[in-house]
């Protein structure tokens, strides 16, 4: 298999990975993974200060949502909504046993990409996934790289600690 063809058959297995991740999977060099992404029918998306690459087919809504998925705090805070939802913010972070500061910072990108929707609800904000059947589908299709899980897991000891 080529190098290029490698690439190709890396994104379509892992729509939404950022380039550093293709970098180290593949263990290619980012000049030579530069080039053959350039000339490969892939879809190159700025997502939240990441370039993520994603096969054809994917509209500009998914590509977001699997940019976001691929973070292991989003995509537990959008499975606890799935499962459980609608839930306050309060009740969002417990089950998903992460600081409220650190559910808000994550709500704001999953609202910002559609994912997520807060409305006022006696007194407090209520979390919901506007479309659940398509995000379900995608938070299947995404996978957090190990990198990400382990700044996500950091993340939360910190915020942990600092809490406690």
């Amino acid at each position: 298999m080529t190098t290029r063809d490698r690439i190709a058959a890396h994104v379509r297995a892992e729509p939404g990975i950022h380039f550093n991740e293709l970098v180290r999977e593949l263990d290619l060099a980012p000049g030579q993974t530069q080039y053959h992404l350039r000339r490969l029918d892939v879809t190159a998306d700025e997502q939240f200060g990441r370039t993520h690459y994603f096969p054809p087919g994917y509209d500009e809504w998914e590509r977001g949502a699997l940019a976001l998925l691929r973070r292991e705090t989003a995509a537990d805070v959008v499975a606890v909504l799935l499962a459980d939802g609608p839930l306050s913010a309060g009740e969002t972070a417990d089950r998903v046993e992460i600081a409220r500061s650190t559910l808000s910072w994550h709500r704001d990108r999953l609202e910002t990409a559609g994912l997520v929707e807060t409305w006022p609800d006696r007194g407090r904000a209520l979390l919901a996934v506007p479309e659940p059947e398509r995000t379900a589908r995608l938070l299947d299709r995404a996978d957090p790289s190990l990198p990400d899980r382990l700044v996500d897991r950091f993340t939360r000891l910190v915020d942990g600690l600092l809490e406690g």
